[in-house]
């Protein structure tokens, strides 16, 4: 067995309390049976009832997702539910590139607003839908947009000069964000060097998808590293499904019984739709499901064959609740503050995480742990 004290990765947040977030999924993958769509899961209204869902039950925070896929579309979706949220923060996926960087630090200024400052951003530094573009543009796009988001959130004018957006001169009083101690806290994934060292430079909290404990340890240690060097610590992140059941065998079932009408084709067509399909990440959850036993298990829980029909975060904690509890430990011990979980079908799943798992969890937001706001 692993241990894992939290001083050799350090991280600003020492307390052991996370956040536990729920998803979401605006991108039409919610369904009771992998690679089979259920369109009625990919309206408003259903994706409403799930963040609604997730805001009773006591979740922290909620990842709303970003794809050119049929389904809704990030800053819409965020601005029609905030009024009717009331605890829970929202995890804003937004892809760099897609608008000019001071009027989406107005966009978000104006959300964050609205949720009065329960505003967290995804930062995704992904090729635009339709394009294959250079990786080093993408990281400088993404640079300059982090930028120009800070100097908007924090000083009173933005002054840029970048080769992606050229020089940019404007007061910040129109952009001015709910939460006045440096704005929205920044998330960010990635495998690359050049995704990581934008991360440890710019980004609050490290997101990372589904390793053995080993490869997971290593990318923080990386990432700490990294910024470390810069005069800077961060915070972790896991996003990762979860099926938790009274029993094992119970949590197990469940597993076979999604994918019980799996179809290969299908699967992959679906996952190859995803604009993260061809990415570094997906090719290392890929490679991960290639070490895992006749049962789809790479470890103790890990479950890995959610990855044959979706791209992104492509494995599964599967157990009973106080192993699901243990291995969240044990991800704390390692250095993890943050954790968003799904599962499906995506609002029965969070009945059972919330009854199962969730009260034995010291949970507190990132914002709140990093005193960008207030403790309630």
């Amino acid at each position: 067995m692993l241990h894992h004290p939290i001083q050799s990765v350090p991280v600003r947040t020492t307390q052991r309390a996370c956040e536990v977030a729920w998803f979401s999924d605006l991108c039409g993958e919610d369904t009771e049976f992998l690679s089979v769509r259920d369109p009625a899961r990919s309206t408003f209204a259903h994706c409403r009832t799930i963040a609604l869902k997730a805001d009773q039950l006591g979740f922290n925070n909620l990842l709303l997702p970003t794809s050119y896929m049929v389904g809704q579309e990030v800053v819409p979706f965020a601005g029609g539910v905030a009024p009717d949220l009331t605890q829970i923060s929202l995890l804003t996926a937004i892809r760099c590139g897609e608008l000019h960087p001071p009027m989406l630090a107005r966009t978000l200024a104006s959300l964050d607003h609205m949720l009065q400052g329960r505003l967290t951003i995804n930062i995704i530094n992904s090729d635009l839908p339709g394009y294959r573009e250079d990786a080093d543009f993408r990281y400088q796009r993404c640079a300059e947009t982090i930028q120009i988001l800070k100097q908007a959130w924090t000083q009173d004018r933005i002054e840029h000069d970048g080769p992606v957006y050229g020089k940019i001169s404007l007061d910040t009083a129109p952009v001015r964000p709910y939460q006045q101690n440096g704005g929205p806290l920044l998330y960010f994934g990635g495998t690359s060097d050049g995704a990581r060292d934008v991360c440890a430079r710019y980004c609050d909290v490290f997101l990372m998808w589904p390793e053995s404990e080993e490869m997971l340890y290593a990318n923080m240690q990386d990432v700490a590293e990294r910024a470390d060097r810069l005069g800077r610590t961060i915070d972790f992140g896991l996003r990762i499904h979860v099926i938790v059941r009274e029993t094992e065998a119970e949590a197990r079932a469940w597993s076979r019984h999604i994918m019980s009408k799996f179809d290969p084709v299908r699967g992959g067509a679906l996952k190859n739709a995803s604009q993260s399909s061809w990415s570094l990440g997906v090719k290392r959850q890929n490679e991960l499901r290639q070490m895992a036993d006749s049962d789809g298990f790479v470890e103790p829980l890990l479950w890995t064959d959610i990855g044959k029909a979706r791209s992104g975060a492509g494995g599964a904690l599967v157990g009973s609740a106080d192993q699901i509890v243990e291995k969240i430990n044990r991800y704390m011990d390692m250095g993890m503050r943050s954790f968003i979980f799904s599962g499906y079908p995506l609002i029965e799943e969070a009945d059972y995480f919330a009854s199962l798992v969730l009260p034995q969890l010291p949970t507190l937001s990132m914002a709140v742990q990093q005193g960008r706001r207030p403790r309630t």
